[in-house]
């Protein structure tokens, strides 16, 4: 049995945090997607789910440090689990996207991939 774990994301970008080591640049950045329905009653309703994505520079991410707050982005990789234990002594699990691809959308691709 073949296993998988991966994951695509297509949203906007929230917050970015860069960091550049000697070989690359890695950016920490959340990524805010919605699910748009309609309720029992017939409302509609927008669900936005807030995800933690790590990036390093490489191949198929470029541009890192060009991203900023509102940008749209296309991302597949894979999900990360990690324990951490907090300030109040309470562990606790993250869940991060390690990204492999990256994709800064412009309005136009946007606008396309949405019809």
């Amino acid at each position: 049995m073949e296993q998988l774990n991966r994951i695509e994301l297509r949203g906007s970008v929230g917050t970015v945090k860069t960091q550049t080591y000697t070989d690359a640049v890695v950016a920490r950045l959340t990524v805010a997607t919605n699910y748009a329905y309609k309720d029992k009653s017939g409302n509609a309703v927008i669900e936005t789910a807030w995800h933690n994505v790590i990036a390093r520079e490489g191949k198929y991410i470029q541009g890192l440090e060009d991203l900023k707050r509102g940008d749209k982005v296309y991302v597949t990789g894979r999900l990360r689990y990690s324990k951490y234990t907090g300030s109040d002594g309470v562990e606790r699990v993250a869940c991060d996207v390690v990204a492999n691809r990256l994709v800064i959308l412009d309005e136009a691709e946007s606008l396309q991939n949405e019809m």
